[in-house]
């Protein structure tokens, strides 16, 4: 199993989210990150092409959570999932822009 930590980041970008969501998109991170992070799935991909602005290299994961976007590397040797970033993606924007 997995150990998932959280950037200081992602509690900014939670304080505009509403408590219901918050706690929805929390216990979904559970769910979905403990076990497999890095299987790709309907909502679970890993993103190439796009440059973050948490680190100097390419590719991250992201798993979709209604309006919602967590992003997030993967420390396979370590077992650790470390969540960058949370948020929302209007359905005019593009992932690049969100972040």
């Amino acid at each position: 199993m997995y150990e998932i930590f959280f950037s200081p980041e992602v509690e900014k970008d939670l304080e505009d989210v509403p408590a219901f969501k918050k706690s929805e998109i929390l216990d979904k991170i559970e769910d979905q990150l403990k076990q497999e992070p890095t299987q790709p799935t309907r909502k679970r991909k890993f993103i190439e092409g796009i440059k973050p602005p948490w680190s100097k290299k390419e590719g991250f994961w992201q798993l979709r959570i209604r309006e919602y976007r967590v992003f997030y590397k993967v420390d396979t040797d370590g077992l650790e999932v470390i969540v960058q970033a949370i948020r929302r993606k209007p359905p005019h924007k593009t992932t690049e822009e969100i972040l």
